[in-house]
């Protein structure tokens, strides 16, 4: 196959489905309805000997990981190119991250986070060929899709974006009903009633205060922007020292006595294991935690007995969540460039993608619009709440520019260490915001 393709001298990469080398779907009959454009896709010839190293963030929910290895496999069976996947845990990718791009060594591509290929725009390559095929072929990239992937202001693409992941409540039924409440209240009053009487009949909430790339970061940013505050305005200019951010906290300093202990500690997995476990009752988590616990007889009433709501809008328009993206990079050492691209473009094509989107009921929210007709957002009422995560107004940085300096302030837990230090009763509110524009403005040197 690999000298079939090179003789040929380019890679069909889906145009034509029928005639592609990995037309068809070992996964089933869901990608045929995704609705998808008849455009022509870049030429990429593979190079001479190719081979791709990739990591990216492990996974929470097992389909996850075996589908995307299966279709890596199925990428090595139709073009001959082999493929090594390596799965590293949420903190770790960032790091590593860092020494690829400082060392000019290691994997081809990093599916790395959010605002990554940003932090390093001047060691990716663009990859803008692949990234309009995609969006032409599938109705166009969603609002994070494009925010994330784009350099901002140009039309110049430095990742693929493959899907997000928001954080809404989780909570149990049966005990948000003793508690006195039919519904999750929209008014930052009424959820910390909420939260009050959950701890009274002992059954506590928990939110990740430690340096949680998706939890902790998704609860400061949800506090923040719910209560009006940002990190920097839309020009980029830091403005997180302010009376909405003290709001804030002081919030939190109250919202935190109903937290069960231990959550300034909390990493990504930490808030699963507790609701799994009936330690906690209510949280923000992505579908994970549901599909975990319809997956184990074992749990399967604690899936019956839970739910999803929007996380509170407080005194914003519509609840504030932001999205945790996987967002794939393609650095300039790798020696097969092409082959990269084709595998990036491979992996979003609906005989591929939608499978892991099914398979993962949704766990990564697409970023692709055409998705959005996929059938998994019809397979479960409780993961609808889940169907738009990259369509969200809410990102990273908000509301300045996605740039190598909001890229930092992430990376470095700013608004998490901030929150954790008011909980923790180590800052005052005044204190902890005045230290985060410390650290915000010299990420962003204004």
């Amino acid at each position: 196959m690999q000298n079939l393709i090179t003789r040929r001298g380019t890679l069909a990469l889906g145009a034509a489905a029928a005639a592609a080398p990995w037309a068809g779907s070992a996964f089933g009959q869901a990608a045929g309805a995704i609705p998808r454009a008849d455009v022509t896709a870049p030429p990429l010839p593979l190079e001479a000997g190719a081979t791709l190293r990739i990591i990216r963030p492990a996974r929470f929910v097992e389909p996850d990981e075996v589908i995307f290895r299966q279709n890596a496999q199925r990428f090595t069976e139709r073009t001959g190119v082999p493929v090594r996947v390596d799965f590293v845990g949420w903190e770790d990718i960032r790091p590593q991250t860092a020494v690829v791009a400082n060392t000019g060594t290691g994997p081809d591509i990093v599916i790395g986070w959010s605002d990554d290929p940003h932090i390093y725009a001047d060691k990716v390559i663009e990859v803008s060929d692949i990234a309009e095929y995609l969006g032409a072929r599938y109705g166009g990239w969603t609002f994070l899709g494009e925010k994330y992937g784009r350099k901002h202001n140009s039309r110049t693409w430095l990742g693929i974006p493959f899907g997000g992941g928001i954080g809404p409540v989780t909570y149990r039924i049966s005990a948000v009903r003793d508690a006195g409440f039919t519904t999750i209240p929209e008014d930052h009053g009424g959820f910390l009633r909420l939260c009050q009487a959950l701890k009274r009949n002992n059954k506590p909430v928990g939110f990740a205060l430690g340096n949680a790339v998706g939890d902790g970061n998704a609860f400061a940013q949800w506090l923040l922007w719910s209560h009006g505050a940002k990190l920097v305005d839309d020009d980029g200019k830091v403005m997180i020292n302010s009376r909405e951010t003290i709001d804030a906290l002081a919030y939190l300093k109250e919202l935190y006595q109903t937290f069960t202990p231990g959550t300034l500690a909390w990493l990504d997995p930490s808030n699963n294991r507790a609701f799994s476990s009936q330690e906690i009752f209510l949280t923000s988590n992505g579908v994970s935690l549901y599909f975990t616990l319809k997956s184990d007889a074992a749990t399967r009433a604690i899936a019956e007995d839970t739910d999803h709501a929007p996380m509170p809008k407080g005194r914003a328009t519509a609840s504030p969540h932001t999205s945790t993206v996987l967002n794939a990079m393609l650095f300039r050492h790798t020696r097969f460039p092409n082959a990269a691209k084709a595998f990036l473009t491979f992996m979003m094509e609906a005989e591929q993608y939608d499978p892991w989107l099914t398979g993962c009921i949704g766990y990564w929210g697409q970023s692709l619009n055409a998705y959005r007709q996929s059938a998994v957002w019809d397979s479960d009422p409780k993961i609808k709440v889940f169907a738009d995560a990259m369509n969200t107004r809410f990102w990273s940085g908000y509301s300045g520019p996605i740039s190598q300096a909001s890229g930092a302030v992430a990376a470095d837990y700013v608004l998490v260490q901030m929150c954790a230090a008011v909980a923790a009763g180590q800052q005052t509110p005044q204190d902890a915001a005045r230290e985060a524009e410390r650290r915000a403005r010299r990420a962003y040197r204004n």
